[in-house]
């Protein structure tokens, strides 16, 4: 991921100014597997993403512009396929209605860039009840 935030000049850790920046733009400067799923809103397959089981202690970035998602405190083991969280940063996410597919559902996107993470469902556990179910080619982690 390091090699990929070098060919990326929006990427960063700590400026959460608002991009707005054009597909073709990111096309030309994101890895394939990642434009398709950030934004395309494609799916990464399940039980086969990196952080699906991983439990080291630090944050979670979106791997698009680096903004901070999730802290580690939060991911919770699910069984579902995918990294799930009960609890997002309110200053990294918004949500978006999505009827795709035929489904009625609450896609997740990075608050910065705008891209797809993945979806909210209301089965996660306490405190929150959420279950944010995230592709984790979306998601970069630093350790503390």
């Amino acid at each position: 991921m390091e090699n990929q935030a070098k060919n990326n000049p929006y990427y960063s850790r700590t400026d959460t100014s608002k991009l707005d920046i054009s597909n073709d733009e990111w096309k030309k400067i994101l890895a394939p597997d990642l434009y398709s799923i950030a934004r395309e809103a494609a799916t990464e397959r399940a039980f086969t993403g990196k952080y699906n089981e991983f439990d080291e202690i630090g944050d979670y970035y979106c791997a698009v512009c680096g903004n901070h998602l999730f802290r580690s405190t939060s991911k919770f083991a699910s069984s579902c396929g995918w990294p799930s969280f009960f609890e997002a940063d309110k200053e990294g996410v918004y949500y978006k209605r999505d009827t795709a597919y035929g489904m009625e559902r609450v896609e997740v996107l990075c608050k910065r860039c705008d891209s797809h993470l993945g979806h909210v469902f209301d089965d996660g556990p306490k405190p929150t009840g959420l279950r944010y179910c995230m592709n984790s080619i979306s998601l970069e982690f630093v350790a503390d």
